[in-house]
């Protein structure tokens, strides 16, 4: 049976190369399609010379194909994935440094805040139109996006078309990583349960072999260096279940706690967590990257590695799909299992990847905090959400104001303003 993945944002080449390898080390060739798609020629052609490069030193047999037009590409497609950013590094630098003016600090502004607001009101409407397209062009296929901000887009895509997207992100996998280095267990001999926002999903059980190993985190707690995650840790000790992403993320949920970016003597975006250089570092990667795929250097070895980031559990999700393996992956789908939480709402929990689809798990209940935190935080994608379909500056402002990123209507006003005027290019129906 022929088979097809289709990437649409291919020009992520880090994502793109990080899942060729896998699929190549999974050895899914043959009957396998790989379509590349990007409205950026020029990035597409990186994108393009890179995997044909990969897939030729191979020896494999995968189908490439590429274009600028995903109607091209996406019929017969079995699976697509989304990896868009409207606008670029150069926008996602824009919703750090504009809200800085209003002294408002991020460590990344992907997500909630004014950058994630801001990111929301970009990517949304063109990620409506891809969906269409998937649900009219190849209507069958499982659908995973990775771009951010992941539940307002998921929640978007779910409830103003008739495409059904799955949110992946490996936020939960890192944390749990991290939790198991705390404590000396290997990450393939953990079980857990968590539940939340992408980027503030609460890890509620972790367990070994049936032993629960919260006490033995507990145990460790006087040992962690107090400059390692300690709003995380903070959070821990006041709720019993410790925050996905870390603090690098989940600061950004509470800005309340951190003023204008105070940070435990630091500040967000500055000297913890430096978002600039994150960005620049990543223009300096692509520019390796595109060298290579021109073959003016030669592919690193460290192209084929199996490496963890964003794309690391695609593969074994597309393999327990097809194979009716019903294993069990964070991912971010509409609710329909979790008490408490509005139905529909997207929520990044445990989730069965089947012949039948991916099925979110029913869970046990959960500590109030965690309930609390999600709610709360997922109305605001609800508020984000409208304000980017209907091109509405009012709710926008609402947005900013509900998740706290403002602490006044005048300030509020000026920033999505000011927002709007730097992103006008990308925002067609705010005009």
């Amino acid at each position: 049976m022929e088979r097809k993945m289709v990437m649409i944002g291919a020009g992520s080449a880090s994502f793109t190369v990080g899942l060729v390898a896998d699929l190549l080390a999974a050895g899914f060739e043959g009957d396998w399609t790989v379509g590349l798609v990007d409205i950026d020629p020029g990035a597409l052609e990186v994108a393009h010379g890179l995997v044909s490069r990969m897939v030729e030193r191979k020896g494999a047999s995968i189908k490439i194909e590429a274009s600028t037009d995903r109607r091209d590409i996406l019929p017969g497609a079995t699976f697509v994935s989304t990896t868009i950013q409207v606008g670029g590094r150069k926008a996602w630098e824009t919703d750090i440094m504009v809200p800085r003016e209003h002294g408002i600090f991020q460590p990344v502004g992907d997500t909630v805040g004014a950058g994630g607001i801001s990111r929301a009101m970009r990517q949304i409407p063109p990620m409506l139109d891809i969906a269409e397209d998937v649900a009219c062009l190849c209507p069958d296929a499982y659908f995973f996006n990775y771009s951010n901000p992941m539940a307002a887009i998921c929640r978007a895509v779910n409830k103003h078309t008739a495409a059904r997207v799955t949110g992946l992100c490996h936020g939960v996998q890192g944390t749990l990583r991290y939790l198991c280095g705390i404590v000396g267990v290997a990450y393939e001999d953990i079980s857990s349960l968590y539940l939340g926002m992408n980027h503030l999903t609460w890890i509620t059980h972790f367990t070994r072999h049936g032993e629960d190993l919260w006490p033995a985190i507990n145990a460790k707690l006087g040992d962690i260096d107090p400059k390692d995650n300690p709003f995380a840790w903070e959070m821990y000790r006041a709720h019993g279940a410790f925050p996905a992403v870390l603090d690098r993320h989940i600061t950004e949920f509470y800005p309340e706690r951190f003023g204008t970016g105070e940070y435990y003597g630091m500040t967000l975006g500055v000297d913890e967590g430096d978002i600039l250089g994150v960005i620049h570092g990543g223009d300096d990667r692509y520019e390796q990257m595109a060298r290579q795929s021109r073959g003016e250097e030669p592919l690193e070895d460290g192209l084929f590695t199996r490496t963890l980031g964003e794309h690391e559990a695609l593969v074994a999700i597309v393999k327990s799909l097809l194979l009716d393996e019903q294993a069990i992956f964070p991912m971010n789908v509409p609710n329909e299992t979790v008490a408490g939480v509005p139905a529909g709402f997207v929520l990044e929990m445990p989730v069965i990847a089947a012949r039948a689809g991916c099925l979110p798990i029913a869970l046990p209940e959960m500590p109030i905090a965690v309930t609390a935190w999600t709610v709360e935080a997922l109305y605001g994608v609800e508020l984000t959400v409208e304000a980017a379909v209907k091109g509405d500056r009012g709710l926008m402002v609402e947005a900013l104001l509900y998740e706290r990123a403002v602490k006044d209507l005048a300030t509020a006003e000026a920033l999505a303003d000011d927002l709007l005027a730097a992103h006008k290019e990308h925002l067609e129906r705010f005009r």
